[in-house]
């Protein structure tokens, strides 16, 4: 009898890759649009396209980094803490696992044989699990989330980078728009398929706001390169 797959096992590197996946096509993307509707060149375009594609990675791979730290230095606060008190008042924290048992439901008797056998097991774990909410599918894990973060969105980013270079400059912003909802209808299918969520609403929310963060782009670029006409 094999184990049941749980999609939640995957919602740590799942969220850093849809979030860069995303993020590397729809920004890069964006700002290949607002640089495409206030130029005639292609330099401009590839120039802008690379360097967004670049400091976006990097911007992508240090703020995950330091805000999964920050959690998982909260979690370490919380663990050391925890493993103080289970040295120092032993009954009481008996007492408060006995009680969390107690309010899923067991009886008072039976809750007070299970948060004995678990603490004879491995009492930290026991109450890490559940009086902190942290176990090892939740556990943070920055490094996996910056590297993961960062991967996805230079594998987004090069898409549109790659038609930058390629599509007709005079019909830039329609290439990048029509490719770009292409693969972020992709990226929300793939996303959907592997975190077990509906597909059609994946798809449809992703290429709905990607649509207004483009068309806006586009705008600005346009404004922007009449002005200095």
């Amino acid at each position: 009898m094999g184990f049941e797959k749980h999609y939640v096992n995957r919602s740590g590197w799942l969220r850093a890759s849809v979030l860069g996946a995303n993020d590397g096509i729809l920004s890069t993307t964006s700002l290949a649009i607002g640089v495409a509707a206030a130029n005639v060149t292609r330099d401009p375009i590839v120039l802008a396209t690379l360097a967004g594609l670049v400091a976006g990675a990097l911007s992508m791979a240090t703020g995950e980094y330091v805000s999964v730290s920050s959690q998982s230095d909260v979690e370490t606060a919380d663990l050391t803490r925890e493993k103080r008190e289970l040295e120092t008042i032993p009954e009481i924290e008996l007492s408060e696992l006995t009680k969390l048992y107690e309010n899923r439901g067991l009886t008072k008797d039976l809750a007070l044989q299970v948060a004995t056998q678990l603490t004879a097991h491995n009492a930290l774990e026991a109450h890490a699990r559940d009086e902190l909410g942290i176990n090892e599918i939740t556990q943070a894990r920055p490094l996996q989330a910056a590297l993961a973060s960062a991967v996805s969105f230079l594998a987004g980013g090069l898409l549109p980078l790659l038609i930058s270079i390629v599509a007709p400059v005079n019909q830039m912003v329609i290439y990048q728009y029509g490719f770009s909802i292409i693969f972020l209808a992709i990226s929300g299918r793939f996303a959907a398929k592997v975190g077990g969520s509906p597909v059609s609403k994946s798809v449809i929310r992703i290429c709905v706001w990607g649509t207004i963060a483009m068309v806006i782009s586009a705008l600005i670029g346009y404004v922007f390169g009449v002005s200095l006409n």
